[in-house]
């Protein structure tokens, strides 16, 4: 139905950071239009603690976070994907899972926050970093026309995305 939210699923390798906060920012900003989600291929097990502390203090409900499997998400019973974002940063060696099915697909590559050393105020500035440039480009994706492109240049749209700072 033209009407029903699109559902998006953020995929990372450990769930516990990125895909997360990618999860929490649509769901807030998406106003209704989209419904997100999110898993990893080897999840971590929890959500990072300053990933929880960062989207708490910017007012997102975290209550029902967790790490989970990307599994949950591809049996019968999984509600299907119109998009699937891949936010894994290459350039850190992360190896990002590949989505079966038919949905449009992106990367949209981020630096991993989790993997910040150095003393607590660096490692939060790495969360806030990772969380801004999520913020950026979900803000591109809910601001683009979807329902009045033609499927090619919406696919397009959706993956120059990932060339946002």
């Amino acid at each position: 139905m033209a009407n029903d939210p699109a559902n998006v699923l953020f995929l990372c390798v450990g769930n516990s950071a990125r895909s997360i906060m990618a999860e929490a920012i649509l769901n807030k900003e998406g106003h209704g239009r989209f419904k997100a989600f999110s898993a990893g291929s080897q999840p971590a097990g929890a959500v990072h603690p300053l990933a929880l502390d960062l989207l708490g203090r910017l007012g997102h409900d975290t209550v029902t976070f967790r790490s989970k499997n990307w599994d949950e998400y591809a049996g019968a019973a999984a509600p299907a994907m119109d998009y699937v974002v891949t936010v894994c940063d290459h350039a850190a060696a992360d190896s990002c899972p590949v989505w079966p099915g038919h949905p449009m697909t992106a990367h949209w590559g981020v630096a991993d926050p989790a993997a910040a050393e150095g003393p607590d105020h660096a490692k939060r500035a790495a969360f806030a970093q990772a969380y801004d440039t999520l913020a950026r480009r979900i803000r591109a994706f809910t601001e683009l026309p979807l329902d009045r492109m033609e499927a090619d240049a919406r696919r397009d749209a959706f993956r120059r995305i990932g060339d946002l700072a």
